[in-house]
């Protein structure tokens, strides 16, 4: 059972889950008959789930939440971005406790944002301090919802999950969309990335494996530096590179509080995934962007 299936990632996920066997559901607003993938309504306002969503389900993957760079951060804006993260996991957690299930695996998802906005060039773990901004203080209190779930004896895998690349949207489109690519701000500020397809990859590594629980950062082995990302991002896909950065003043006037997002940055370590055995198909930006060029 999937929620934010729709999404970018589960897009991706639910196609892969489904070529290795799994029967594949999700939770949706607005659920659909026919098709693939079976639908059930949920409402997190109304704090109401279909009471057939969870039957005959082993594995719940947790996905949801609206997307922190799609708009700009009116108040309305973060408050839709918390609640659709902390509130969700809540419903979950209280549909789960009161009704009969076979769950045994939640796969609850997580982001790097919980070390701040900007780390600088220090190598981040996962045991690395929550930060002090809006978007730390989102996936503190998303994680702390999630982390309910263990309470019920289900075992809890939580990618904390970096900048997703994907030629069907998120980052990398974004970065590229002007005519001319440039660095943002003074280009130092580190980019812990994933190929989309290594992070599902990851999803079924922890559904997989069942001795993993707790948080593992979601991310490439091989941060780059905002300039080098750019500059290579720029070289592969055939767009003009502009040394010259988009200066830290221009991004703030155009995108608010959210700018931090794009001027601040963590160099996060992948080390520990990596200790349990799971290999990336993608561990360098090159061959990841070329792999995304092609698809």
């Amino acid at each position: 059972m999937i929620t934010g299936g729709t999404g970018l990632v589960g897009q991706r996920l639910i196609p892969m889950l489904q070529s290795a066997g799994y029967e594949v559901a999700i939770l949706s607003r607005n659920p659909k008959s026919g098709g693939s993938v079976k639908s059930y309504a949920w409402d997190i306002d109304k704090e109401y789930i279909d009471p057939l969503a969870i039957e005959n389900t082993s594995v719940i993957i947790h996905l949801a939440g609206a997307g922190v760079a799609e708009k700009r951060w009116t108040a309305e804006r973060k408050d839709l971005i918390y609640n659709s993260r902390v509130k969700s996991s809540l419903l979950l957690f209280n549909y789960l406790k009161d009704k009969p299930n076979q769950v045994d695996t939640f796969i609850g998802a997580s982001a790097i944002g919980l070390y701040g906005a900007d780390t600088g060039s220090a190598i981040i773990n996962e045991s690395g301090i929550v930060g002090t901004d809006f978007l730390a203080h989102v996936v503190d209190a998303w994680e702390a919802a999630t982390k309910k779930i263990e309470s019920l004896g289900i075992r809890l895998f939580m990618p904390r999950i970096g900048i997703v690349l994907s030629n069907k949207g998120g980052a990398l489109r974004e970065l590229l969309k002007p005519p001319v690519a440039a660095p943002l701000g003074n280009g130092k500020q580190y980019m812990s990335w994933i190929h989309i397809e290594d992070l599902c990859q990851m999803i079924v590594f922890g559904i997989e494996n069942k001795d993993l629980k707790g948080a593992f950062n979601a991310v490439g082995p091989k941060p780059k530096t905002n300039r080098e990302f750019t500059k290579i991002a720029a070289k592969i896909m055939g767009k003009p590179f502009l040394p010259i950065p988009v200066p830290k003043l221009a991004l703030k006037l155009m995108l608010g509080e959210m700018a931090q997002i794009v001027l601040g940055g963590s160099r996060i370590s992948a080390e520990q995934i990596m200790q349990e055995g799971f290999q990336f198909k993608f561990p360098k930006l090159e061959e990841a962007l070329k792999d995304l060029k092609q698809a």
